[in-house]
C-alpha cells in the first residue's frame, strides 16, 4: 500500500452547534479506514481555543476524548510535531493552520466538521485558503451564502427557484421601528409564521409564532443568535431533502422525506428525542423526484457549491408544488443523518462517501493551483 493520506479533522467551534459538531466528528473518525488514512484531530473549544494532537492510532470511543484535554482520557496518539500543541499554547486558528501546513509530514487535506457560525459560514474556509491547504466542502463564497438565509434566498430568486414568502430585517431596524415590521409581517405573511436567525443551522433559535405576542418573543430569541432575522410564511407541506455531491459536475441522490415528531423539525426533534421519521426514498411520484433532484443541482450550482450539500424543500400538500427552503453546505454527517443515508440508498456507502469527499477536495485544490495571482 502507498503512503497514507493525512487528514486533519477540525471540529467543535464557537457555535450554537458545537455539540452537533462533536457527534459528527466522533462518527467520521470511527468510519475512516485507518489503513488508508492518518487522522489528525483539531478541536476548537467553545471559547475559540485550538487544541491539536498527534495522529490517531485508533478511533475515539466517546465525545470527551475528542476534547484533547491533555489527553487525560487515554486517546491513543502518535507524536507529531511536538504532540499536543494547542491546549498548552492557546495558539490561534491561523497558527494552527500554519502548523498543519508545514510539519515533517504535512496535512494532505483538512475536513472541517464544523456546523454553524465560525465554521460553516466561510470563515474557516478563508483561513484554509490563505494557508493553501486542500479542504473538504464548499469554498468561502458558497459557505457564506449557504449560511446566510437572506442572501441565499436572493440567489435562489435570481436563479428562478420558487420559494415561500419571507421578510427580513436587522437588529437596528427592529429596535428603531418594531411596529413597522410587525405590520409588514402580519399583512404579507400572516400567522402562523416562522422566525429564524439569518445565520445559524440545526434549527437553533427558530420559533413558530401564532400571534403578535409570540412574534415579538420569537424575534427577540432569534436576535440572541444573530444580528439579522428572517421571517417566513407557514407552508402546509411535506419536507423533502436531496443530497448533492461533486464539484463542477455534481450529482444528486434519491430524495428523502423527514416526518417530524414535533410541530416542526426543530433542534429537539433533530437531536434529542430521536423519534422523527426519515423515509428514504421519499414516497413521491417519479416525476416529482426527478424535479426535486434537478432543482437541488440548480441551487447547488447557483451558490457555487463544491464537495457536498443537502438541499431542503417544501412540497405543498394542496397542489404538490416544490418550494426550495435552503441549502446546507455542511449537513449532519453521522451514519444516521439524512445526507449519508440518502447516498446509501443511492448506492454509495458511508466509507465510500468519505473517500469521494477527500478526492473532491484534492481535485478542487489542484484545479485552483492553475490560477495566477499576479505576475
Amino acid at each position: 500500500m502507498g503512503e497514507k493520506i493525512r487528514v486533519g479533522l477540525v471540529y467543535g467551534g464557537k457555535s450554537g452547534e458545537h455539540e452537533v459538531s462533536l457527534q459528527t466528528a466522533l462518527a467520521v473518525m470511527g468510519a475512516f479506514d485507518f489503513d488508508k488514512y492518518e487522522i489528525q484531530p483539531f478541536y476548537i473549544t467553545k471559547a475559540g481555543q485550538w487544541r491539536s494532537a498527534g495522529v490517531l492510532l485508533e478511533a475515539p470511543n466517546n465525545v470527551e476524548q475528542l476534547k484533547l484535554s491533555n489527553n487525560a482520557d487515554g486517546l491513543a496518539l502518535a507524536p507529531v510535531f511536538g504532540g499536543l500543541t494547542g491546549a498548552a499554547s492557546g495558539e490561534t486558528a491561523l497558527q494552527a493552520a500554519a502548523a498543519a501546513a508545514a510539519p515533517e509530514k504535512p496535512i494532505d487535506v483538512i475536513f472541517p466538521l464544523l456546523h454553524g457560525t465560525f465554521g460553516e459560514d466561510g470563515t474557516i474556509q478563508g483561513l484554509l485558503e490563505m494557508a493553501n491547504i486542500p479542504y473538504v466542502g464548499a469554498g468561502v463564497l458558497a459557505s457564506a451564502v449557504g449560511m446566510d438565509k437572506i442572501f441565499m434566498k436572493k440567489v435562489f430568486a435570481h436563479e428562478g427557484l420558487p420559494q415561500c414568502i419571507y421578510r427580513y430585517f436587522n437588529r437596528t431596524q427592529w429596535e428603531k421601528d418594531p411596529a413597522f415590521f410587525i405590520m409588514e409581517i402580519e399583512v404579507a405573511l400572516g400567522y402562523p409564521c416562522f422566525v429564524k436567525p439569518a445565520n445559524l443551522g440545526s434549527s437553533v433559535g427558530i420559533s413558530k409564532a401564532r400571534n403578535r405576542e409570540e412574534l415579538i418573543a420569537a424575534v427577540e430569541l432569534a436576535l440572541r443568535f444573530d444580528r439579522k432575522v428572517v421571517v417566513e410564511e407557514f407552508v402546509d407541506a411535506r419536507e423533502i431533502e436531496v443530497s448533492v455531491l461533486g464539484n463542477d459536475e455534481p450529482r444528486a441522490s434519491v430524495p428523502g422525506e423527514v416526518v417530524s415528531s414535533a410541530e416542526f423539525y426543530d433542534y429537539k426533534a433533530k437531536y434529542v428525542d430521536g423519534t422523527s421519521i426519515m423515509q428514504i426514498p421519499a414516497d413521491i411520484p417519479a416525476e416529482t423526484a426527478e424535479a426535486v433532484r434537478e432543482m437541488a443541482l440548480r441551487a447547488y450550482l447557483a451558490i457555487d457549491g463544491s464537495g457536498l450539500a443537502r438541499a431542503d424543500f417544501f412540497m405543498r400538500r394542496s397542489d404538490g408544488q416544490l418550494l426550495i427552503n435552503e441549502v446546507n453546505t455542511m449537513p449532519g454527517f453521522t451514519p444516521y443523518s439524512m445526507y449519508p443515508l440518502m447516498w446509501k440508498e443511492t448506492g454509495l456507502s458511508y466509507q465510500g462517501l468519505l473517500d469521494a469527499l477527500i478526492e473532491l477536495a484534492i481535485e478542487r485544490h489542484t484545479d485552483k493551483q492553475k490560477i495566477e495571482y499576479g505576475s
